[in-house]
């Protein structure tokens, strides 16, 4: 007679749950279970420009790029706040002259730009606007660590059809600023840079006054928000 006949029902049930309660026990368990992604890492973000890209007569928080930014980490994208080069009146020749005073010794994820119409206000010549904004571009690829698609550029505004222009010569303002554009988007596409056309956007925005600042020249937070929403899939595109 062996052993476990002689034992009752219940004991052999009892033998049978620790039997299986140590098999279950002895599977390896995986030491390192999986864990949660973590946040992205943090790109840095260069704006370059003019009056509009500092948002003249707007608060800082209503500047395209500072919005642009905020769209992006609102997609999820860890974008952070720009680092701004430009000021009112600058034409390509005084930015490229401030970028390379600035003396930078960084790349960035991304690098903006908006310019040139200081260019037509002045009168200055198409040619002197193209060689000096290939140059920006090449200046802006090498800050982009020569990633030629970490590069944005936005088209210039038709300030023709704002307030301020309303004793000007609107139709030929029109006409230079899309001559300008053209050149502007011919080099981009030149490059494989992206180019952003939110003159549209300006001329729509002729006769709003909320689309503009007191000056009734520059734009409001409003106006720029657009632009931000329209340059915002350029953006995450280069970023992911």
């Amino acid at each position: 007679m062996s052993v476990t006949s002689s034992l009752t029902t219940p004991m052999r049930l009892l033998l049978l749950l620790l039997a299986f309660f140590a098999c279950s026990c002895s599977k390896q368990q995986d030491p390192t279970p999986p864990q949660a992604a973590g946040p992205l890492p943090a790109s840095n973000y260069l704006a370059l420009g003019d009056s509009y890209t500092i948002g003249e007569g707007a608060a800082p928080a209503e500047r395209w790029p500072v919005q642009l930014a905020a769209l992006a980490r609102q997609q999820g994208l860890n974008l952070q706040e720009p680092a701004i080069i430009a000021r009112t009146g600058w034409t390509t020749g005084e930015l490229l002259e401030a970028i390379a005073n600035a003396q930078l010794t960084r790349t960035y994820d991304l690098v903006s730009l908006q310019i040139g119409v200081n260019n037509q206000y002045r009168g200055q010549s198409l040619a002197t606007f193209r060689r000096e904004f290939e140059q920006l571009l090449q200046t802006s690829q090498a800050l982009a660590g020569n990633r030629a698609g970490r590069v944005l550029v936005l088209s210039i505004p038709d300030w023709g059809q704002s307030a301020f222009a309303a004793d000007q010569d609107r139709a030929r303002i029109g006409a230079e600023i899309d001559e300008f554009n053209a050149a502007a988007r011919q080099a981009c596409q030149a490059r494989g840079m992206a180019f952003v056309d939110i003159t549209p956007l300006t001329r729509a925005a002729a006769g709003d006054n909320t689309q503009f600042v007191r000056d009734g020249l520059h734009y409001s937070g409003l106006q720029m928000g657009q632009w931000a929403r329209q340059a915002l899939p350029a953006a995450a595109s280069a970023l992911r």
